[in-house]
């Protein structure tokens, strides 16, 4: 007879066990039984024995259930059968629990397949590994960077470059590094990123490596034809006059000898051609002499002298400065610190340089403006670098000139040098910061110092 309920079942069971001892009670009472106590005893010690099993069995169902979830163990299935609704509910709160599980684990696989294939299929070389170099992951793009099938350690980079093996070893999270490496014939330039995480109570370093070489080499020689461009129309514009003066001059003075072999008298009005001339040439001449000793100094820019600056205390050092430069022009400049304490270490007489000649070409930019106006302000931006801004509502840049405005002696004023700008970008890259322009025609521009 099967019983499909667990406390009908434990009844029975227990009802069975007391009689089994009422019968135990009375044999042993009657002394005319001798092997029935035995028999009853024994049929009470299985009783026993059978009614624990019964019970311990949800016990060893939680067990089972446990073991599953501890050793990953998804595929098991629990069935209870005969114990009634409860036990029902608990089997399939099991199952539940099981199936979950499964599919978290599923999920965390197709994931697990899914970052692999990026990493693997990605251009960019990554490589994951401890801080004793022992390499715990490396894609495709790494293995192909540095012609190797395998890598167990960082050390056997050192074969490619023992500057690169001590970069990655010794890199800050967080930073930026370029490396240069010579492979074979080919010179590469390796930007190197790391960042820091722990798993499973490993500090694990994970490198990314780029070959910006081809990058780099583009940009270099943008920027040369973009240079040469500019250099090429700054001093033909002095030596095309000159040329062409020094070719008059020539054939006046043939003209002058070939009249004095003649007799003739140098007369007043080719004096002051001549003189003109001359005066043309040398005013030329040093023009091109001023802008070849511009140039020198734009490429002899002082070594930064760093110390900490309060944003506050610089601003108001240049404020008197700025006010000198635009009064009576009708300007309003705003200046805005937050939070107040911001620090920053800069060589303070550079910075300064920067920021009136920013202010300056501001300012210049307000001619016509009926409200015109100036904000300087600095706060720190989302990655925590002092950032400077200032800003004007002026007359705005045009999109072709706004990407040229950096370039060396380019300029758009008549009487500009065309080296402020250039010159305050070589002082923000010694401070291992950027400077940068936005613009909108007839809205104004802003320009962003990033520290």
């Amino acid at each position: 007879m099967v019983y499909r309920n667990f406390r009908f079942n434990i009844i029975i069971r227990i009802t069975i066990l007391l009689i089994s001892i009422f019968a135990l009670v009375y044999t042993m009472s009657n002394y005319n039984f001798f092997i029935t106590p035995v028999i009853i005893g024994v049929f009470i010690f299985l009783q026993i024995y059978a009614l624990f099993k019964y019970v311990d069995k949800t016990n060893r169902d939680l067990a089972s259930f446990l073991e599953s979830i501890r050793f990953s163990e998804f595929t098991r299935t629990f069935q209870v059968e005969g114990m009634g609704s409860s036990f029902d509910e608990l089997s399939k709160a099991f199952n539940d629990v099981i199936n979950d599980f499964q599919a978290v684990r599923s999920q965390k696989e197709e994931h697990f397949q899914y970052l692999q294939s990026i990493l693997q299929n990605i251009d960019v070389a990554i490589i994951a590994f401890q801080k004793d170099g022992t390499v715990e992951m490396v894609n495709k793009a790494a293995k192909v960077l540095f012609q190797t099938q395998s890598l167990k350690n960082i050390k056997q980079l050192a074969s490619v470059s023992y500057e690169l093996v001590d970069n990655l070893l010794n890199i800050t999270p967080g930073e930026n590094t370029l490396v240069k490496v010579q492979m074979d014939d080919d010179l590469l330039q390796l930007a190197v990123f790391s960042t820091e995480f722990r798993i499973h109570r490993k500090e694990i370093i994970l490198a990314t490596i780029k070959n910006i070489q081809s990058v780099l080499e583009e940009q270099e020689t943008e920027a040369w034809q973009k240079l040469i461009s500019v250099l090429t129309h700054e001093i033909m514009n002095s030596i095309t006059p000159i040329a062409s003066l020094s070719s008059t001059l020539h054939g006046m003075l043939k003209t002058i000898k070939e009249n004095q072999d003649d007799g003739q008298e140098i007369d007043t009005e080719t004096t002051e051609e001549i003189q003109q001339a001359m005066q043309t040439i040398h005013k030329r001449s040093t023009g091109l002499l001023h802008f070849v000793n511009t140039y020198r100094n734009l490429t002899r820019i002082p070594k930064p002298n760093f110390k900490i600056t309060k944003v506050k205390d610089l601003f108001d050092s240049i404020r008197p400065l700025i006010d000198e430069d635009i009064k009576n022009s009708g300007i309003i400049v705003s200046v805005d610190v937050d939070p107040v304490d911001i620090e920053f270490s800069i060589d303070e007489n550079l910075i300064e340089q920067v920021l009136l000649n920013i202010v300056k070409n501001a300012s210049q930019a307000l001619d016509g403006k009926v409200i015109p106006r100036i904000d300087i302000r600095s706060f720190k931006n989302k990655r925590g670098r002092v950032t400077i801004q200032v800003s004007d509502n002026g007359q705005g840049i045009l999109p072709d000139v706004l990407d040229k405005i950096f370039i060396p002696f380019f300029t758009t004023k008549p009487k500009g040098s065309g080296i402020g700008l250039s010159l305050s970008r070589q002082i923000m890259r010694l401070h291992g910061g950027s400077i940068t322009a936005n613009s909108v025609v007839n809205e104004g521009t802003t320009i962003t110092m990033t520290f």
